[in-house]
């Protein structure tokens, strides 16, 4: 991957990112790893291991529920589904995003002093 994002400027945003992949559908721990990565044109990896780990809070907090797939072939893939709680979680998630994005970029570049800003 090439000009990835630094991990410490999405940790806060997991669930969220997790989230939003589950409104879109139904899905397993690797498809869910991959679509994050391509979400962000291959600019960022969320580790497995964290992506597991995230998946464990989530549902013991009942933002998402888990179910076990009937794949006929190769191992049986366990599938994670957003919850109401879930999806009302990721709205409230997004609109405090909107309001942090809009107050660090006053933050790192407002008051510039050549003007921009």
């Amino acid at each position: 991957m090439s000009g990835k994002i630094s991990t410490d400027l999405i940790r806060g945003n997991t669930v969220t990112i997790i989230l939003n992949v589950l409104r879109q559908g139904d899905s397993y721990g690797y498809e869910i790893y991959k679509r994050i990565i391509d979400l962000s044109d291959q600019q960022y990896e969320l580790k497995e291991a964290t992506l597991y780990t995230a998946f464990r809070r989530l549902e013991k907090d009942g933002l998402i529920t888990s179910y076990w797939g009937d794949e006929t072939q190769g191992g049986r893939r366990k599938y994670y589904r957003i919850t109401e709680n879930g999806i009302e979680k990721y709205e409230e998630n997004r609109k405090e995003w909107e309001v942090a994005k809009d107050i660090l970029n006053q933050l790192i570049t407002g008051g510039d002093p050549d003007g921009r800003e």
